[in-house]
């Protein structure tokens, strides 16, 4: 099942195109997608067994985020060998580092972003989003507790994030347009295999990151397990796992993105965003 979130309403996406989920049930379940986490088990029974209507042609333009209002952010660091190895930092052991992405970032997954002073950065990752309420979950029902998968970029400005006396992660990754995810929702069963899954990103057109979530050093049933034995996640959070070597500023030169570039992230099996890059209000664009 592929759920996406046309114009601020909620989609079921088949092979004959796009249907409104709330003009399907007759209105059992809310056009708002966001609030479809908090009801999934119920959702997922229906829709395993109603009979669709026939879909409507849809444009990209249309997709925002399939998770566009979570309670919770919650995103891992280092969590690829080849990330930790680039970054010249030691691979992490019991649990990567822990941060949050302010909400206020999130936008669909193709979009037009501002740059801000300073040096913006691409990482591409698997973004994973809560169906049932998790505290204390095993590995073994971690999956259980997830109702999809889909594809975020954790766009990351790494001036803002490095300074002070200590890191400013959560702000240096949440200027507004820096967490673009989509394009749509997949749940597991459509995945015939997650921890298996090919990442990659480009910047016009040149691949720059080229991953697989084979090489995660915490898989997702790990970071699960271990993240909920201090938080309890709600229906609708959302969790980033990390992203594989060929940031910007593990080159040399570093290398950062500038007005005029597109950004291309792909997770096969999922789908593809789209980024643009514009200068900041008042400074004049490259050309």
């Amino acid at each position: 099942m592929r759920l996406a979130n046309l114009t601020g309403r909620l989609h079921l996406i088949t092979d004959t195109g796009a249907v409104d989920v709330a003009d399907a049930s007759d209105g059992r379940f809310s056009p708002d997608p966001q609030r479809i986490y908090a009801r999934w088990a119920d959702f997922r029974a229906w829709a395993d067994g109603v009979s669709l209507p026939a879909g409507r042609p849809y444009g990209r333009e249309e997709l925002g985020s399939p998770v566009p209002a979570p309670s919770q952010l919650v995103a891992f660091g280092l969590n690829y060998r080849d990330h930790a190895a680039e970054t010249g930092l030691a691979v992490p052991e019991g649990l990567p580092p822990v941060f949050t992405k302010f909400a206020s970032s999130l936008s669909g997954p193709y979009t037009t972003v501002r740059l801000p002073e300073g040096n913006v950065d691409w990482e591409v990752e698997l973004a994973v989003v809560i169906g049932a309420t998790a505290s204390h979950v095993t590995e073994a029902a971690a999956w259980d507790h997830i109702a999809g998968c889909t594809v975020a970029q954790d766009l990351s400005e790494r001036v803002l994030q490095m300074s002070g006396p200590a890191p400013q992660f959560s702000l240096g990754k949440s200027y507004a347009g820096f967490t673009p995810l989509g394009p749509w929702l997949v749940t597991p069963d459509e995945i015939p295999d997650p921890a298996r899954l090919r990442l990659t990103t480009q910047v016009n057109g040149e691949t720059v990151q080229d991953g697989n979530t084979g090489d995660l050093i915490f898989p997702v049933p790990t970071l699960l397990a271990r993240l909920t034995e201090v938080l309890t996640l709600h229906p609708g959070d959302l969790i980033l796992t990390g992203t594989p070597a060929g940031v910007g500023m593990g080159r040399t030169p570093p290398r950062y993105l500038a007005p005029g570039d597109v950004l291309t992230s792909r997770i096969e099996g999922i789908g593809t965003l789209e980024q643009r890059f514009t200068a900041k209000a008042g400074q004049e664009a490259s050309a």
